[in-house]
């Protein structure tokens, strides 16, 4: 399991490690009961506190990406994934939501958000 963390970026570690490891669980490269390295072998690997391993495990698992066994380790879980896109299109949403918000305070029209979304996306495809 490969995992990249950015200490420029403005997205917490935690959080970093969670969309990282959905993006594995999602695109195949993690399958339903595979283990995940322990959270203090990930905190050691990625030289980051156990507390901040501990919060995106916990997330994880909260959100029924990962079981634990207690003893034996973190496993991913069995999940359907057409719930996990749901899940994720309304995390979408409500980050859209909060998008238009900001926008509107700021006097941006729809156009503009559209033109910089579609940068973005051509930038990162």
């Amino acid at each position: 399991m490969d995992i990249l963390i950015d200490h420029y970026s403005r997205v917490p570690i935690y959080e970093q490690i969670e969309i990282q490891i959905k993006t594995q669980i999602m695109d195949g490269t993690l399958q339903a009961d595979d283990p995940l390295p322990s959270i203090r072998s990930l905190a050691k690997d990625l030289r980051i506190s156990v507390i901040t391993t501990t919060r995106a495990y916990d997330d994880l698992e909260r959100d029924g990406f990962l079981y634990k066994i207690p003893g034996k380790g973190c496993y991913v879980s069995r999940k359907n994934h057409d719930l996990v896109r749901e899940g994720a299109l309304n995390e979408i949403r409500q980050k859209m939501e909060e998008i238009r918000t900001l926008a509107a305070s700021a006097g941006l029209d729809r156009d503009t958000i559209s033109n910089t979304w579609n940068e973005i996306w051509e930038d990162k495809g």
